[in-house]
């Protein structure tokens, strides 16, 4: 256990936000972790848990003690003719997972490649991307009660996973950490997802007829760096907004006065609408504040060009939502997690 005091978290934030923690605690091991929890004074201040930094957004210095969750390690532990059980630590980078499981011949995330963040936080967000969630393959996880310091594990079914939610995000926000993270992945003969426009026009284009797990994996890579910038080199936390779910009526009446306007499928017979071409059609792609400004390439995407605080990342956010419902009436909805 590392403990850390004023600490600055710039390089814990992919939104590379300079918010400062009164304490910074990092665990490496469950046994660190509870030990924390049932023990140590500065649980008393705990204000945040972080992983990978990816999905939140910073707006002011914590007044109190950051936990920061680095418990790795990756593993299968479970196999059949057609399936892998594998198993990874909260603090594992999710890309790399994504790798080891197409290095083994894995499928089922290679749809989630070069997607940022560690495993801990990936069910919390039902990460999803080009036809894929995380549900789709999760099996169980691992997670300590923070109030008693005991462990429990949750199904796919206890997890209560929608689009980019979860228990996590709702009435269990908060009350637990996530330690490890359980999927069922497959072997081949196995069904590919290559159904979302964009794969299927980089498969072509790169003149791929039979696509492996890492071909698919190789076009969903080539899309994001064409579209997303890099973290390291641009502080961002990927899609700033969920794509928007409406009525089919609602949907239907859009699509009438805007053509082009990209829809998919939802559940319940609704309709899920694009949030960055709603936000690209108000003229808002590439708009620049000071430091803080909306992504070149990807209107979706909110970018800190160097010293933008967490504030004028917040600030920028309420404008283009602002923006969106007053062509549209349709309100976004963060992605990220607001702190």
């Amino acid at each position: 256990m590392r403990i850390e005091q004023n600490f600055s978290l710039k390089t814990y934030n992919t939104f590379g936000i300079d918010a400062k923690a009164k304490s910074l605690v990092a665990v490496t091991t469950e046994a660190e972790l509870i030990d924390f929890l049932k023990h140590n004074p500065l649980k008393n201040e705990l204000a945040l848990v972080l992983g990978g930094g990816s999905n939140m957004l910073l707006t002011k210095d914590i007044d109190g003690t950051v936990l920061h969750v680095a418990i790795s390690g990756k593993q299968i532990i479970e196999e059949t003719e057609s399936s892998a059980l594998i198993e990874a630590g909260a603090g594992e980078n999710w890309h790399q997972l994504v790798l080891w499981a197409i290095e083994n011949n894995l499928a089922g995330i290679e749809n989630l490649s070069l997607i940022p963040g560690n495993i801990g936080t990936a069910p919390v967000q039902n990460i999803g991307a080009y036809g894929v969630e995380l549900k789709d393959t999760f099996y169980s996880l691992d997670a300590i009660e923070i109030s008693t310091g005991k462990k429990h594990t949750f199904t796919l079914e206890a997890c209560k996973f929608g689009y980019r939610e979860s228990i996590f995000k709702s009435e269990l926000k908060g009350k637990f950490i996530i330690t490890r993270v359980r999927l069922k992945l497959f072997k081949p003969p196995h069904s590919l997802s290559t159904h979302y426009g964009a794969i299927k026009e980089e498969l072509t284009n790169k003149e791929v007829v039979n696509p492996s797990i890492k071909d698919v994996s190789n076009a969903v890579i080539a899309i994001r760096q064409s579209k997303l910038p890099d973290p390291k080199e641009l502080g961002n936390s990927g899609s700033f907004f969920k794509n928007p779910i409406v009525r089919e009526e609602i949907a239907n009446s859009l699509k009438n006065s805007y053509p082009e306007l990209p829809i998919y499928d939802a559940n319940s017979g609704n309709k899920k609408l694009a949030a960055g071409w709603l936000i690209d059609q108000c003229g808002l792609k590439g708009y620049r504040t000071g430091d803080a400004g909306v992504h070149k390439k990807q209107a979706l995407v909110l970018v800190n060009y160097g010293n933008a605080t967490g504030a004028d990342i917040l600030a920028l956010a309420q404008f283009v939502i602002t923006h969106v419902y007053e062509k549209f009436g349709v309100k976004l909805e963060p992605e990220v997690n607001i702190i």
